[in-house]
Protein backbone atom coordinates (compact mmCIF):
# COMPACT_ATOMS: atom_id res chain seq x y z
CA UNK A 1 0.00 0.00 0.00
CA UNK A 2 1.17 3.46 -0.81
CA UNK A 3 1.52 4.80 2.57
CA UNK A 4 3.46 8.26 1.91
CA UNK A 5 1.01 8.54 -0.97
CA UNK A 6 -1.89 8.26 0.84
CA UNK A 7 -0.79 10.79 3.68
CA UNK A 8 0.06 13.25 0.87
CA UNK A 9 -3.31 12.90 -0.90
CA UNK A 10 -5.29 13.18 2.19
CA UNK A 11 -3.37 15.99 3.33
CA UNK A 12 -4.06 17.65 -0.04
CA UNK A 13 -7.41 16.80 0.08
CA UNK A 14 -7.99 18.48 3.63
CA UNK A 15 -6.00 21.60 2.55
CA UNK A 16 -8.76 21.82 -0.02
CA UNK A 17 -11.85 21.32 1.88
CA UNK A 18 -10.31 23.74 4.28
CA UNK A 19 -9.36 26.83 2.04
CA UNK A 20 -12.61 28.50 0.45
CA UNK A 21 -12.39 30.69 -2.82
CA UNK A 22 -12.41 35.00 -1.75
CA UNK A 23 -14.77 37.00 -3.93
CA UNK A 24 -12.61 37.84 -6.97
CA UNK A 25 -13.32 41.58 -6.89
CA UNK A 26 -12.55 42.17 -3.37
CA UNK A 27 -9.49 39.85 -3.25
CA UNK A 28 -8.17 42.13 -6.98
CA UNK A 29 -9.02 45.71 -5.09
CA UNK A 30 -6.93 43.88 -1.84
CA UNK A 31 -3.89 43.45 -3.89
CA UNK A 32 -4.14 46.60 -5.59
CA UNK A 33 -4.36 48.68 -1.86
CA UNK A 34 -1.16 46.15 -0.52
CA UNK A 35 1.19 47.18 -3.65
CA UNK A 36 0.21 50.43 -3.38
CA UNK A 37 1.00 50.55 0.30
CA UNK A 38 3.85 49.01 0.58
CA UNK A 39 5.14 50.94 -2.46
CA UNK A 40 4.28 54.15 -1.46
CA UNK A 41 7.64 55.51 -0.28
CA UNK A 42 9.56 53.90 -3.58
CA UNK A 43 10.82 56.32 -5.59
CA UNK A 44 7.97 55.16 -8.12
CA UNK A 45 5.09 55.48 -5.63
CA UNK A 46 6.05 59.01 -4.80
CA UNK A 47 6.21 60.51 -9.20
CA UNK A 48 2.93 58.78 -9.12
CA UNK A 49 1.47 59.99 -5.90
CA UNK A 50 0.39 56.31 -4.41
CA UNK A 51 -0.85 58.13 -1.46
CA UNK A 52 -3.16 59.85 -3.44
CA UNK A 53 -4.52 57.42 -5.25
CA UNK A 54 -4.97 54.89 -2.11
CA UNK A 55 -7.20 57.98 -0.28
CA UNK A 56 -9.33 58.64 -3.69
CA UNK A 57 -12.73 57.33 -3.96
CA UNK A 58 -12.17 54.98 -6.63
CA UNK A 59 -9.05 53.60 -5.94
CA UNK A 60 -8.78 51.33 -9.37
CA UNK A 61 -9.85 53.93 -11.72
CA UNK A 62 -7.43 56.75 -10.23
CA UNK A 63 -5.06 53.42 -10.62
CA UNK A 64 -5.43 53.33 -14.36
CA UNK A 65 -6.14 57.20 -15.09
CA UNK A 66 -2.79 58.26 -13.44
CA UNK A 67 -0.52 55.68 -14.50
CA UNK A 68 0.83 55.29 -17.73
CA UNK A 69 0.70 50.93 -19.15
CA UNK A 70 4.51 50.08 -19.34
CA UNK A 71 5.84 47.76 -22.17
CA UNK A 72 9.27 46.38 -20.75
CA UNK A 73 11.63 49.08 -22.92
CA UNK A 74 9.57 52.32 -21.29
CA UNK A 75 9.68 50.50 -17.56
CA UNK A 76 13.22 49.29 -18.56
CA UNK A 77 14.85 52.58 -19.69
CA UNK A 78 12.47 55.08 -17.11
CA UNK A 79 12.78 53.15 -14.20
CA UNK A 80 14.55 49.45 -13.86
CA UNK A 81 17.87 50.72 -15.13
CA UNK A 82 18.10 52.60 -11.44
CA UNK A 83 18.36 49.27 -9.28
CA UNK A 84 21.69 48.03 -11.82
CA UNK A 85 22.77 51.55 -11.54
CA UNK A 86 22.61 50.51 -7.19
CA UNK A 87 19.53 52.66 -6.80
CA UNK A 88 17.68 51.28 -4.13
CA UNK A 89 13.67 51.72 -3.75
CA UNK A 90 13.10 52.34 -7.12
CA UNK A 91 9.83 50.54 -7.81
CA UNK A 92 9.02 48.15 -4.78
CA UNK A 93 11.11 48.32 -1.41
CA UNK A 94 14.58 47.53 -1.27
CA UNK A 95 16.56 45.97 -4.31
CA UNK A 96 15.53 43.07 -5.84
CA UNK A 97 17.95 39.32 -4.91
CA UNK A 98 17.04 37.98 -8.90
CA UNK A 99 16.69 39.18 -12.71
CA UNK A 100 14.44 36.88 -14.54
CA UNK A 101 16.34 36.78 -18.37
CA UNK A 102 13.80 36.76 -21.12
CA UNK A 103 14.62 36.50 -24.60
CA UNK A 104 10.75 36.53 -25.01
CA UNK A 105 9.78 35.34 -28.23
CA UNK A 106 11.55 38.13 -29.92
CA UNK A 107 14.90 39.32 -30.37
CA UNK A 108 18.71 38.24 -28.96
CA UNK A 109 18.84 40.99 -25.98
CA UNK A 110 17.93 38.93 -22.74
CA UNK A 111 14.92 41.17 -20.82
CA UNK A 112 16.02 41.54 -16.69
CA UNK A 113 12.69 41.32 -15.12
CA UNK A 114 13.23 42.06 -11.19
CA UNK A 115 12.29 39.06 -8.86
CA UNK A 116 11.61 40.24 -5.40
CA UNK A 117 11.79 38.17 -2.52
CA UNK A 118 7.75 38.71 -2.45
CA UNK A 119 7.47 37.59 -5.89
CA UNK A 120 9.60 34.22 -4.90
CA UNK A 121 7.21 33.52 -2.51
CA UNK A 122 3.92 34.70 -4.18
CA UNK A 123 5.20 31.81 -7.38
CA UNK A 124 5.41 29.35 -4.08
CA UNK A 125 2.26 30.08 -3.09
CA UNK A 126 0.22 29.69 -6.21
CA UNK A 127 2.35 26.73 -6.91
CA UNK A 128 0.61 25.28 -3.07
CA UNK A 129 -2.42 26.52 -5.19
CA UNK A 130 -1.67 24.39 -8.13
CA UNK A 131 -0.88 21.20 -6.07
CA UNK A 132 -3.96 21.71 -3.86
CA UNK A 133 -6.21 21.36 -7.10
CA UNK A 134 -4.63 18.07 -8.15
CA UNK A 135 -7.12 16.64 -5.74
CA UNK A 136 -9.59 17.41 -8.42
CA UNK A 137 -7.91 15.25 -10.89
CA UNK A 138 -8.91 11.57 -10.75
CA UNK A 139 -5.08 10.39 -9.64
CA UNK A 140 -4.07 7.16 -7.77
CA UNK A 141 -2.87 7.54 -4.45
CA UNK A 142 0.40 6.40 -5.89
CA UNK A 143 1.27 8.61 -8.24
CA UNK A 144 2.05 11.35 -5.11
CA UNK A 145 4.60 8.69 -4.11
CA UNK A 146 6.14 9.31 -7.49
CA UNK A 147 9.50 11.69 -8.86
CA UNK A 148 8.70 14.92 -10.80
CA UNK A 149 10.82 16.19 -13.32
CA UNK A 150 11.09 19.97 -13.91
CA UNK A 151 13.05 20.95 -17.31
CA UNK A 152 14.10 24.46 -17.26
CA UNK A 153 16.57 26.68 -17.23
CA UNK A 154 19.88 26.10 -15.48
CA UNK A 155 19.84 26.68 -11.68
CA UNK A 156 22.81 27.61 -12.04
CA UNK A 157 22.13 31.16 -11.70
CA UNK A 158 24.65 34.10 -12.01
CA UNK A 159 25.84 36.58 -9.51
CA UNK A 160 25.88 40.12 -11.11
CA UNK A 161 26.72 42.63 -7.94
CA UNK A 162 24.29 41.93 -5.43
CA UNK A 163 21.98 39.78 -7.24
CA UNK A 164 21.66 36.97 -9.44
CA UNK A 165 20.32 36.25 -12.87
CA UNK A 166 18.84 33.48 -14.93
CA UNK A 167 15.11 32.29 -15.97
CA UNK A 168 12.37 32.52 -13.86
CA UNK A 169 12.04 28.30 -13.97
CA UNK A 170 16.11 28.38 -12.87
CA UNK A 171 14.96 31.13 -10.09
CA UNK A 172 11.73 29.04 -9.17
CA UNK A 173 13.65 25.62 -9.23
CA UNK A 174 16.66 27.01 -7.11
CA UNK A 175 14.07 27.98 -4.21
CA UNK A 176 12.61 24.38 -4.13
CA UNK A 177 11.21 23.73 -0.54
CA UNK A 178 13.84 21.16 0.98
CA UNK A 179 10.90 18.47 1.86
CA UNK A 180 10.35 18.60 -2.41
CA UNK A 181 13.91 17.93 -3.30
CA UNK A 182 13.60 14.21 -2.46
CA UNK A 183 10.77 14.16 -5.28
CA UNK A 184 12.34 16.54 -7.62
CA UNK A 185 14.22 15.56 -11.06
CA UNK A 186 16.65 15.98 -12.75
CA UNK A 187 18.47 16.57 -9.23
CA UNK A 188 20.55 19.73 -8.22
CA UNK A 189 23.37 18.69 -9.89
CA UNK A 190 22.11 17.36 -13.34
CA UNK A 191 19.88 20.95 -12.93
CA UNK A 192 22.91 23.17 -12.69
CA UNK A 193 23.97 22.15 -16.35
CA UNK A 194 24.18 25.03 -18.39
CA UNK A 195 24.23 23.82 -21.67
CA UNK A 196 20.74 22.36 -22.83
CA UNK A 197 22.56 19.29 -25.00
CA UNK A 198 24.76 18.18 -22.30
CA UNK A 199 21.87 18.00 -19.67
CA UNK A 200 19.66 16.37 -21.05
CA UNK A 201 22.54 13.74 -22.17
CA UNK A 202 22.60 13.22 -18.27
CA UNK A 203 18.96 12.85 -18.07
CA UNK A 204 18.46 10.42 -20.70
CA UNK A 205 21.59 8.33 -18.75
CA UNK A 206 20.29 8.62 -15.53
CA UNK A 207 16.62 8.26 -16.71
CA UNK A 208 16.13 4.27 -15.66
CA UNK A 209 17.50 5.33 -12.07
CA UNK A 210 13.93 7.54 -11.25
CA UNK A 211 10.32 6.46 -11.22
CA UNK A 212 8.90 9.64 -12.98
CA UNK A 213 5.14 10.29 -11.97
CA UNK A 214 4.68 14.22 -13.62
CA UNK A 215 6.67 16.39 -16.02
CA UNK A 216 6.97 19.84 -16.37
CA UNK A 217 8.50 22.48 -19.26
CA UNK A 218 7.64 24.14 -22.44
CA UNK A 219 6.04 21.33 -24.62
CA UNK A 220 8.61 21.20 -27.50
CA UNK A 221 11.64 20.83 -25.26
CA UNK A 222 10.04 18.35 -23.62
CA UNK A 223 9.35 16.49 -26.86
CA UNK A 224 13.20 17.10 -27.59
CA UNK A 225 13.95 15.50 -24.11
CA UNK A 226 11.98 12.38 -24.63
CA UNK A 227 13.42 11.27 -28.21
CA UNK A 228 16.64 11.59 -26.52
CA UNK A 229 15.94 9.46 -24.21
CA UNK A 230 13.88 7.12 -26.51
CA UNK A 231 17.19 6.86 -28.88
CA UNK A 232 19.47 6.85 -26.07
CA UNK A 233 17.56 3.17 -24.31
CA UNK A 234 16.30 1.94 -27.79
CA UNK A 235 12.50 2.38 -27.02
CA UNK A 236 9.39 2.64 -28.28
CA UNK A 237 8.01 5.34 -26.29
CA UNK A 238 8.63 7.19 -22.97
CA UNK A 239 6.41 4.77 -21.14
CA UNK A 240 8.89 1.70 -21.67
CA UNK A 241 11.11 3.82 -19.45
CA UNK A 242 8.48 5.63 -17.35
CA UNK A 243 5.54 3.85 -16.82
CA UNK A 244 4.12 5.65 -14.21
CA UNK A 245 4.11 9.06 -15.96
CA UNK A 246 0.86 10.09 -15.68
CA UNK A 247 0.56 13.90 -15.38
CA UNK A 248 2.37 16.68 -18.12
CA UNK A 249 2.40 20.59 -17.04
CA UNK A 250 2.73 23.00 -19.70
CA UNK A 251 4.24 26.18 -19.59
CA UNK A 252 3.00 29.47 -20.29
CA UNK A 253 2.05 28.00 -23.91
CA UNK A 254 -0.40 26.74 -25.74
CA UNK A 255 -1.05 23.30 -25.69
CA UNK A 256 -2.64 21.93 -28.64
CA UNK A 257 -0.02 22.61 -31.43
CA UNK A 258 1.86 20.34 -29.73
CA UNK A 259 -0.74 17.73 -28.53
CA UNK A 260 -0.40 14.70 -31.45
CA UNK A 261 3.04 15.00 -31.85
CA UNK A 262 3.45 14.82 -28.24
CA UNK A 263 1.32 11.91 -27.61
CA UNK A 264 3.31 10.35 -30.76
CA UNK A 265 5.87 9.91 -27.98
CA UNK A 266 3.69 7.98 -25.57
CA UNK A 267 2.41 4.80 -25.01
CA UNK A 268 -1.15 6.52 -23.85
CA UNK A 269 -2.72 9.83 -23.14
CA UNK A 270 -1.41 11.62 -20.41
CA UNK A 271 -3.35 13.90 -17.92
CA UNK A 272 -2.20 17.54 -19.53
CA UNK A 273 -2.52 20.63 -16.78
CA UNK A 274 -1.85 23.78 -18.13
CA UNK A 275 -0.13 26.39 -16.16
CA UNK A 276 0.66 30.39 -16.36
CA UNK A 277 4.14 30.75 -15.16
CA UNK A 278 5.97 33.83 -16.90
CA UNK A 279 9.31 35.64 -15.55
CA UNK A 280 6.57 38.23 -14.44
CA UNK A 281 5.02 36.28 -12.11
CA UNK A 282 2.31 33.27 -11.85
CA UNK A 283 -0.89 33.79 -12.98
CA UNK A 284 -3.11 31.32 -13.86
CA UNK A 285 -3.03 27.53 -13.47
CA UNK A 286 -5.46 24.59 -14.21
CA UNK A 287 -7.77 23.69 -11.74
CA UNK A 288 -10.20 20.85 -13.24
CA UNK A 289 -9.62 18.21 -15.35
CA UNK A 290 -13.20 18.99 -17.45
CA UNK A 291 -11.65 22.07 -19.22
CA UNK A 292 -7.61 23.18 -20.49
CA UNK A 293 -8.51 26.96 -19.70
CA UNK A 294 -6.60 28.48 -16.36
CA UNK A 295 -8.11 29.86 -13.30
CA UNK A 296 -6.19 32.99 -12.77
CA UNK A 297 -4.95 33.72 -9.09
CA UNK A 298 -6.33 36.52 -7.88
CA UNK A 299 -5.22 37.04 -4.35
CA UNK A 300 -1.90 36.83 -4.55
CA UNK A 301 0.38 39.49 -5.74
CA UNK A 302 -0.31 40.19 -9.23
CA UNK A 303 -3.26 42.73 -10.04
CA UNK A 304 -5.06 42.49 -12.72
CA UNK A 305 -6.24 44.49 -15.91
CA UNK A 306 -7.62 44.02 -19.54
CA UNK A 307 -7.73 46.01 -22.33
CA UNK A 308 -9.97 44.54 -25.49
CA UNK A 309 -7.24 43.39 -28.35
CA UNK A 310 -8.45 45.58 -30.91
CA UNK A 311 -6.09 46.62 -33.93
CA UNK A 312 -6.51 50.43 -33.27
CA UNK A 313 -5.35 49.84 -30.00
CA UNK A 314 -2.06 48.16 -31.08
CA UNK A 315 0.63 49.75 -32.01
CA UNK A 316 3.04 47.84 -34.66
CA UNK A 317 5.86 47.04 -32.35
CA UNK A 318 3.12 44.85 -30.37
CA UNK A 319 2.94 47.96 -27.47
CA UNK A 320 -0.38 49.56 -26.77
CA UNK A 321 -2.10 52.97 -27.12
CA UNK A 322 -2.15 55.67 -24.46
CA UNK A 323 -5.87 56.45 -25.20
CA UNK A 324 -6.70 52.07 -25.11
CA UNK A 325 -9.69 51.59 -22.19
CA UNK A 326 -9.41 49.10 -19.53
CA UNK A 327 -11.70 46.93 -18.83
CA UNK A 328 -12.22 45.89 -15.01
CA UNK A 329 -12.22 42.05 -13.58
CA UNK A 330 -16.25 42.36 -13.17
CA UNK A 331 -16.78 43.54 -16.81
CA UNK A 332 -15.06 41.14 -18.78
CA UNK A 333 -16.70 39.30 -21.51
CA UNK A 334 -16.57 35.48 -22.46
CA UNK A 335 -15.06 34.86 -25.41
CA UNK A 336 -13.97 38.20 -26.17
CA UNK A 337 -9.86 38.57 -26.42
CA UNK A 338 -7.99 40.77 -24.07
CA UNK A 339 -4.38 42.34 -23.53
CA UNK A 340 -3.04 41.25 -20.15
CA UNK A 341 -1.58 44.16 -18.29
CA UNK A 342 -0.14 43.38 -14.24
CA UNK A 343 1.07 45.15 -11.93
CA UNK A 344 3.04 42.83 -9.20
CA UNK A 345 5.20 42.44 -5.68
CA UNK A 346 8.22 42.95 -8.26
CA UNK A 347 7.56 46.61 -9.16
CA UNK A 348 6.06 45.85 -12.82
CA UNK A 349 3.22 48.52 -12.84
CA UNK A 350 0.46 48.45 -15.62
CA UNK A 351 2.90 46.26 -17.33
CA UNK A 352 1.95 44.41 -20.43
CA UNK A 353 3.17 41.40 -20.87
CA UNK A 354 2.08 41.25 -24.07
CA UNK A 355 0.12 38.04 -23.66
CA UNK A 356 -3.49 38.19 -25.24
CA UNK A 357 -6.28 36.12 -23.26
CA UNK A 358 -9.87 34.87 -23.27
CA UNK A 359 -12.44 34.61 -20.77
CA UNK A 360 -13.95 31.16 -21.26
CA UNK A 361 -16.06 30.92 -17.75
CA UNK A 362 -16.16 34.55 -16.34
CA UNK A 363 -17.87 33.43 -13.25
CA UNK A 364 -15.09 30.61 -12.48
CA UNK A 365 -12.38 33.58 -13.95
CA UNK A 366 -11.21 30.81 -16.44
CA UNK A 367 -8.58 31.97 -19.00
CA UNK A 368 -6.96 30.66 -21.96
CA UNK A 369 -3.96 32.32 -23.55
CA UNK A 370 -4.90 33.56 -27.53
CA UNK A 371 -1.84 34.94 -28.56
CA UNK A 372 0.82 37.81 -28.19
CA UNK A 373 0.00 41.36 -28.91
CA UNK A 374 3.69 41.07 -31.48
CA UNK A 375 1.96 37.75 -33.65
CA UNK A 376 -0.89 39.85 -34.26
CA UNK A 377 -0.66 39.82 -37.97
CA UNK A 378 -2.67 42.79 -39.02
CA UNK A 379 -0.90 43.63 -42.59
CA UNK A 380 -3.39 44.65 -45.26
CA UNK A 381 -6.40 44.39 -42.50
CA UNK A 382 -6.26 40.49 -41.99
CA UNK A 383 -6.55 40.52 -38.12
CA UNK A 384 -4.67 37.14 -37.52
CA UNK A 385 -4.34 36.13 -34.07
CA UNK A 386 -2.50 33.13 -32.72
CA UNK A 387 -5.13 31.38 -31.92
CA UNK A 388 -7.06 31.08 -35.36
CA UNK A 389 -3.47 30.23 -36.60
CA UNK A 390 -3.15 27.23 -34.22
CA UNK A 391 -6.78 26.44 -35.12
CA UNK A 392 -6.02 26.16 -38.94
CA UNK A 393 -2.90 24.34 -38.23
CA UNK A 394 -5.47 21.44 -35.83
CA UNK A 395 -6.98 21.66 -38.55
CA UNK A 396 -4.74 20.26 -41.24
CA UNK A 397 -2.97 18.13 -38.99
CA UNK A 398 -6.59 16.62 -38.72
CA UNK A 399 -7.08 16.68 -42.18
CA UNK A 400 -3.81 15.27 -43.57
CA UNK A 401 -3.30 13.01 -40.29
CA UNK A 402 0.51 14.84 -40.15
CA UNK A 403 2.40 16.82 -36.85
CA UNK A 404 3.07 20.21 -37.26
CA UNK A 405 4.59 21.21 -34.13
CA UNK A 406 5.93 24.20 -34.89
CA UNK A 407 5.27 27.16 -37.62
CA UNK A 408 6.39 30.45 -38.60
CA UNK A 409 4.72 33.13 -40.99
CA UNK A 410 5.34 36.59 -42.11
CA UNK A 411 3.00 38.85 -44.51
CA UNK A 412 5.52 39.68 -47.76
CA UNK A 413 5.49 41.29 -50.51
CA UNK A 414 6.44 39.79 -54.07
CA UNK A 415 6.25 42.01 -57.05
CA UNK A 416 4.66 44.88 -54.96
CA UNK A 417 2.00 42.83 -53.68
CA UNK A 418 0.91 41.11 -50.06
CA UNK A 419 1.51 37.57 -49.48
CA UNK A 420 1.67 35.33 -45.94
CA UNK A 421 4.46 33.01 -46.43
CA UNK A 422 4.33 29.99 -44.24
CA UNK A 423 6.91 27.57 -42.76
CA UNK A 424 5.47 24.34 -41.09
CA UNK A 425 7.95 22.16 -39.59
CA UNK A 426 6.66 18.34 -40.42
CA UNK A 427 7.53 15.62 -42.16
CA UNK A 428 4.67 14.96 -45.01
CA UNK A 429 4.51 14.52 -48.44
CA UNK A 430 1.45 16.58 -48.97
CA UNK A 431 2.32 18.76 -51.88
CA UNK A 432 2.90 22.35 -50.29
CA UNK A 433 -0.01 24.02 -52.57
CA UNK A 434 -2.43 22.01 -51.64
CA UNK A 435 -1.44 22.61 -47.95
CA UNK A 436 -1.37 26.48 -48.59
CA UNK A 437 -4.90 26.13 -50.32
CA UNK A 438 -6.32 24.46 -47.29
CA UNK A 439 -4.66 26.48 -44.74
CA UNK A 440 -6.08 29.18 -46.80
CA UNK A 441 -9.62 27.93 -46.87
CA UNK A 442 -9.70 27.35 -42.99
CA UNK A 443 -8.69 31.00 -42.18
CA UNK A 444 -11.00 32.29 -44.25
CA UNK A 445 -14.06 30.29 -43.17
CA UNK A 446 -12.79 30.99 -39.23
CA UNK A 447 -11.62 35.14 -39.72
CA UNK A 448 -14.11 37.14 -41.54
CA UNK A 449 -11.63 39.75 -41.51
CA UNK A 450 -9.28 37.51 -43.22
CA UNK A 451 -11.85 36.53 -46.07
CA UNK A 452 -11.84 40.39 -46.91
CA UNK A 453 -7.91 40.88 -47.09
CA UNK A 454 -8.02 37.63 -49.68
CA UNK A 455 -10.24 39.47 -51.41
CA UNK A 456 -8.59 42.57 -51.81
CA UNK A 457 -4.95 43.14 -50.76
CA UNK A 458 -3.56 39.88 -49.93
CA UNK A 459 -3.37 38.61 -52.65
CA UNK A 460 -1.81 34.81 -51.55
CA UNK A 461 -0.73 32.50 -49.61
CA UNK A 462 2.21 30.23 -50.08
CA UNK A 463 3.33 27.07 -47.40
CA UNK A 464 7.07 26.01 -46.90
CA UNK A 465 7.17 22.69 -45.52
CA UNK A 466 10.56 22.00 -43.20
CA UNK A 467 11.36 19.17 -40.35
CA UNK A 468 10.66 20.72 -37.30
CA UNK A 469 14.29 20.35 -35.55
CA UNK A 470 15.17 23.00 -37.73
CA UNK A 471 13.08 25.70 -35.16
CA UNK A 472 14.95 24.22 -32.58
CA UNK A 473 18.24 25.21 -34.52
CA UNK A 474 17.28 28.96 -35.10
CA UNK A 475 16.47 29.08 -31.45
CA UNK A 476 19.88 27.93 -30.26
CA UNK A 477 21.16 30.45 -32.73
CA UNK A 478 19.40 33.56 -32.01
CA UNK A 479 18.64 32.24 -28.12
CA UNK A 480 19.56 29.74 -26.70
CA UNK A 481 17.69 26.07 -26.39
CA UNK A 482 15.40 24.61 -23.38
CA UNK A 483 13.65 27.00 -20.68
CA UNK A 484 11.40 29.44 -21.24
CA UNK A 485 12.50 29.82 -24.88
CA UNK A 486 9.39 29.80 -27.21
CA UNK A 487 9.14 29.94 -30.98
CA UNK A 488 8.03 33.21 -32.73
CA UNK A 489 5.08 32.61 -34.41
CA UNK A 490 5.24 35.94 -36.55
CA UNK A 491 8.13 37.68 -38.06
CA UNK A 492 8.33 40.82 -39.70
CA UNK A 493 9.96 41.05 -43.37
CA UNK A 494 13.29 41.87 -41.86
CA UNK A 495 13.86 39.15 -39.45
CA UNK A 496 11.97 36.68 -41.57
CA UNK A 497 14.80 37.41 -44.05
CA UNK A 498 17.14 36.43 -41.72
CA UNK A 499 14.93 33.39 -41.44
CA UNK A 500 14.32 31.83 -44.64
CA UNK A 501 18.89 32.75 -45.24
CA UNK A 502 19.45 30.16 -42.69
CA UNK A 503 16.94 27.98 -43.66
CA UNK A 504 18.68 28.27 -47.27
CA UNK A 505 21.62 27.40 -45.38
CA UNK A 506 20.84 24.47 -43.53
Amino acid sequence: MAIVGTLIKGLIDLRDKMVSEPDANKAQLAVLKGLLEKAKGTAFGKHYKFEEILESGDICASFAKRIPNFDYNKINEQWWYKMHEGETDVVWPGTPPYFALSSGTTGKTSKRIPVSNDMVEAIRKSGIKQVGALTNFDLPTEFFEKDIMMLGSSTDLQKEGDHQEGEISGISASNIPFWFKGYYKPGEEIAKIEDWDERVEMIAKNAKTWDIGAISGIPSWIELMFKKVIEHHNLKNIHEIWPNFQVYTSGGVAFEPYEKSFNALLDHPVTVIDTYLASEGFMAYQQRPDTHAMKLVLDNGIYFEFVPFKPEYVNEDGSITDNAPVVALKDVREEEDYILLISTVSGAWRYLIGDTIKFTDVTKHEIKITGRTKFFLNVVGSQLSVNKMNDAIQELEEKYDIEIPEFTLAAVRIDGEFHHSWYLGTDTTVDNKELADALDRSLMDANKNYKVARSKALKGVKVTTIPANHFYEWNALNKKKGGQVKMERVMNEEKFGEWEEFIAGL
